[in-house]
């Protein structure tokens, strides 16, 4: 029976370790830490983060890769009352320093390793007030304008006592920054109670219980990949957490080591495990696998059914404005394998035609969404929030407008047309476009610059620059090496093509149809 009882999202770690005090919670390389391992040190670093001033809506940014650290980090900042914002560690100086200026950051949770080559560009966030290091002891000390404070000496000396802060369901628990199509990040804002009904809800689908074992490649700042601990501590199983699925066979012998009954994937990582052999692994102990981010072939989702014939495969849809908002229910992928199904548990979603009305089957339209998923709107952006998230059917009600467009068939199952604006999706994560022709307009010698995202039978779709070049100009090797010194992987093209001239509309705007 779908469960409604009010919760707070650190009240998953709390209950599990009352629970499960002993049970491994998490497994990171060597390090296997148990639930009330996890409950003791959020308390230390949360009754530490109160110390440091830090208070109820405190936003504390969380820079650190899928690590014990980070998990530890943003259970303690929802204990201490603050809402955490998690940052993909391979962000830039730049985007780092706009998104903890945003959202007004009074500490930063990070490595020296990550944050010492950016600690120039990150130095003028006015508000950001400490540090906190997550190195081993005895590691370089990191230089920075304000107090920097190593993990271990929070762990060694502060009290572990759970504090008592005064927390509802309808307070913001988390920022996710996500790309748009100005190519400006904008923070998704998430209450607790759009957190645990969004838990809910999956765990109800996938049927998760105490004793999976969901190994994730996914980055923790990824939605999809920040569930996989949601859901997993909500039921008290264990997460196995991985930085990468760079190698598919050392992925492939830790599943069948640990015994893992759940998989979340994307595209990209479906199609090099449908490229394998993979009879020299056990891979019994699965149950259940998903794919989120893209829509997969259908092709691709009947293949992974037949190569793993006794896990459940969930084709879903979501965004962060949403969190997950449609799933296929296995025992339909012999009906509708191209479907991306139907609602997630307690939610409505509907298809819109370009005049606003329910669109009939078969009719392509956006897709609206309805229900308590549905996130705050957007930090610091009051337009972009209005255009997303709209007036609902009752008064004070919002809805999601996802910008995608899909149809439905007859028995109301859905399937995705296509993106109605720009983003590129690579790798199972956005791309804007815009942020990719800023960064290229950088680099000396480029005049004029136009990022698209063409089919890529692995990466989903792969991101491409059409250069109008001055003299001297610069090669397409000096291009690439320019976009990986300034931009995340996903972000980095991989084609570049000169053109003397880009293809333009009469009113000036790029005719980027032409440029795939």
């Amino acid at each position: 029976m779908f469960d409604a009882t009010p919760l707070l999202v650190h009240e998953f770690l709390e209950r599990a370790a009352r629970r499960f005090p002993d049970k491994v919670a998490l497994v990171c390389e060597d390090e296997r830490v148990t639930y009330v391992e996890i409950e003791n040190r959020a308390n230390r670093l949360a009754n530490w983060l109160i110390a440091q001033g830090v208070r109820r809506g405190d936003r504390v940014g969380i820079f650190l890769g899928n690590e014990v650290n980070a998990v530890v980090g943003f259970f303690a900042v929802l204990k201490a009352g603050g809402v955490f914002v998690l940052i993909n560690p391979g962000t830039k100086g730049p985007k780092l320093a706009y998104i903890l200026r945003d959202c007004g950051a009074v500490g930063l949770i990070t490595s020296h390793r990550l944050f010492a080559p950016l600690a120039d560009a990150v130095g003028a966030v006015e508000l950001l007030k400490f540090l906190v290091t997550c190195d081993a002891p005895g590691s370089a000390r990191l230089e920075w304008r304000g107090a920097v404070t190593p993990l271990s000496a929070i762990q060694a000396e502060a009290p572990a006592p759970p504090p008592a802060v005064p927390c509802l369901d309808v307070d913001l628990a988390c920022l996710i920054y996500t790309s748009g199509t100005t190519g400006e990040p904008k923070g998704v804002i998430c209450a607790h109670e759009n957190i645990v009904f969004v838990t809910r809800s999956i765990v109800d689908y996938l049927g998760n219980n105490e004793s999976d074992v969901v190994l994730s490649v996914l980055a923790l700042s990824f939605t999809y990949g920040l569930y996989q601990v949601f859901a997993a501590f909500f039921t008290g199983a264990t997460v196995v957490l991985e930085s990468s699925f760079a190698f598919p066979v050392t992925i492939l012998q830790r599943m069948e080591r640990e015994r893992v009954t759940g998989f979340p994937g994307v595209p990209t990582i479906y199609a090099v495990l449908l490229r394998m052999d993979l009879k020299p692994f056990d891979l019994a102990s699965l149950r259940f696998l998903t794919n989120a981010a893209a829509p997969l072939a259908p092709e691709a989702v009947v293949e992974i059914s037949r190569r793993f014939p006794q896990a459940r495969f969930f084709s879903m849809y979501g965004q962060t404005e949403t969190a997950r908002t449609l799933y296929l229910p296995p025992e339909w992928i012999g009906r509708k394998p191209g479907s991306v199904g139907i609602a997630i548990p307690g939610t409505e979603v509907w298809v819109e035609d370009e005049h606003g009305r329910r669109a009939g089957p078969g009719v392509p339209g956006e897709l609206i969404v309805r229900g308590r998923h549905v996130m705050r709107g957007y930090w610091n952006a009051p337009a972009a929030s209005a255009a997303r998230f709209a007036p609902g059917p009752w008064p004070g009600e919002r809805v999601c407008r996802t910008g995608d467009l899909f149809r439905a068939d007859a028995e109301g199952f859905l399937y995705f047309v296509s993106r109605s604006d720009d983003i590129i999706k690579c790798k199972g994560e956005k791309v804007a476009p815009r942020e990719v022709e800023i960064t290229l307009l950088r680099l000396p010698g480029v005049i004029h610059a136009a990022v698209v995202g063409v089919p890529d039978p692995v990466f989903g779709q792969a991101v491409k620059a059409v250069l109008v070049a001055g003299n001297p100009a610069p090669t397409a090797a000096q291009v690439l090496a320019h976009c990986r010194a300034n931009l995340e992987d996903h972000m980095i093209p991989k084609i570049v093509e000169f053109r003397a001239e880009l293809p333009m509309t009469p009113n000036g705007k790029v005719k980027r149809s032409e440029l795939v």
